[in-house]
């Protein structure tokens, strides 16, 4: 059965959600597509790979694969087209308890910013490496100032 992108409304009127996706919609005087400013995806993400290594006494790099899935049904005709990709920079805080010699309960909580896009049909990113390291510049002096 496919899920339908048509929702009924409280008031019991119909509302096609797909078509709003896709019309452009206005925040801090920007243009943009996609999904509202306040709405909420819920995922489940698979079991992935996680790998760390310590470089310092307090610092990590690590690499994280997995593959994400939504929670619910994406409205037929929403979304963006499959091969479409994201370059984003998260900035979290990860709590961390150990519960046995080998397993920790950990939790993160932070903020995903979308730095540039690649769109399917192409083969070069929104923006160039320098606009994208000018906008890595401009999240990171946007977050000394809070």
């Amino acid at each position: 059965m496919r899920q339908e992108s048509i929702q009924k409304k409280k008031n019991g009127i119909k509302k096609d959600i797909s078509k709003s996706y896709n019309q452009f919609k206005e925040f801090e005087g920007k243009k943009y597509t996609g999904m509202k400013v306040g709405r909420t995806h819920k995922w489940y993400y698979d079991k992935g790979e996680w790998k760390e290594k310590k470089v310092t006494p307090d610092k990590w790099q690590f690499t994280s694969n997995v593959t994400k899935r939504r929670a619910g049904i994406v409205p037929e005709g929403s979304g963006v087209p499959l091969g479409t990709e994201y370059h984003r920079y998260i900035l979290a805080n990860q709590n961390v308890k150990k519960i046995d010699a080998n397993s920790y309960t950990t939790s993160m909580i932070g903020l995903k910013y979308k730095v540039a896009h690649k769109r399917a049909e192409k083969n070069s990113w929104s923006s160039s490496e320098d606009a994208q390291r000018k906008r890595l510049i401009k999240i990171f002096k946007g977050q000394l100032k809070s």
